[in-house]
């Protein structure tokens, strides 16, 4: 299947944003990817070229406070990004190649977080979260780096945190999609205490499947990880979208096979996912 690439710029709550759509040539369902807190679209692209090769127009684009625009770090808030998410979203579903009705979301650790909330604000037939992070909801409209000051949020963190106080978990709990939720292994920013309450807010959820990434960190930082994160989700998008094409005999004939250790170069060109500060 050819492929293309298209810069975009999308009109966000941080202002101006750089994206990349990425694409294939007829109408298909879209696959929208968020980066966590200190990353960028750059981690993606390579991801996103796997996956559009299923046969899905794919979006990856740059946070507010990230890339271009990283003078604007220490005054984003959650509130703007979350703006920029929905801009983004917008950008992808109005594009004539894509199915408005099929959109699946990718989010990591801050943007895992985002994406959930984005859940309760468009249709999202497919949610996938790796390590998604959780911040009490109080401070929404401040700057994001002044939670880790305002908030204790390993404390938060460690504790079961019920769906019905929080509003990325209300989110999860009324979402009737299906989920893929990855865990890393060693993940020092993301405890397993968050995992059990995202796994557990998810009550409604046409599929909910869950994964632990062996030997990963937070930031897959590693080689194998990273081949293991895009090998997971290619495999679940390659089982989830044919029912959005209605060809799912003939979309998993076509579905890669997962890549043997070595041969993956478009995950070895991947970059590691920042968390500082996730």
């Amino acid at each position: 299947m050819a492929i293309r690439e298209q810069k975009v710029a999308i009109r966000g709550g941080s202002g101006r944003i750089d994206g990349t759509l990425v694409l294939p040539g007829v109408l298909v369902p879209g696959v929208l990817f968020v980066h966590g807190w200190g990353g960028g679209q750059q981690q993606y692209i390579a991801r996103a070229r796997e996956v559009a090769a299923l046969g899905c127009a794919c979006l990856t684009f740059d946070l507010g406070g990230h890339a271009g625009t990283q003078p604007q770090r220490d005054k984003v808030s959650r509130e703007s990004n979350l703006y920029d998410l929905l801009a983004a979203y917008d950008e992808l579903a109005a594009h004539p190649y894509v199915d408005g009705s099929a959109i699946a979301v990718v989010g990591s650790s801050y943007g895992g977080y985002l994406a959930t909330i984005l859940t309760s604000m468009r249709p999202v037939s497919w949610l996938a979260l790796r390590a998604p992070a959780l911040y009490i909801d109080t401070g929404w409209e401040l700057p994001k780096l002044q939670l880790h000051q305002d908030h204790d949020l390993r404390a938060y963190r460690r504790s079961f945190v019920e769906a019905v106080t929080n509003r990325a978990l209300r989110a999860c709990s009324v979402f009737k999609g299906d989920v893929l939720l990855l865990e890393s292994e060693h993940d020092d920013i993301i405890p397993p205490a968050v995992i059990k309450s995202y796994r557990a807010a998810f009550t409604q959820t046409r599929s909910l499947t869950y994964r632990c990434m062996q030997g990963a960190d937070h930031g897959v930082s590693n080689e194998t990880s990273q081949r293991a994160y895009t090998a997971l989700l290619v495999q679940w998008l390659a089982e989830m979208l044919p029912d959005a094409r209605g060809d799912r005999a003939s979309a998993a004939a076509a579905a890669p096979a997962a890549p043997p250790p070595g041969v993956d170069a478009a995950v070895e060109n991947a970059e590691p996912e920042a968390p500082p500060k996730a």
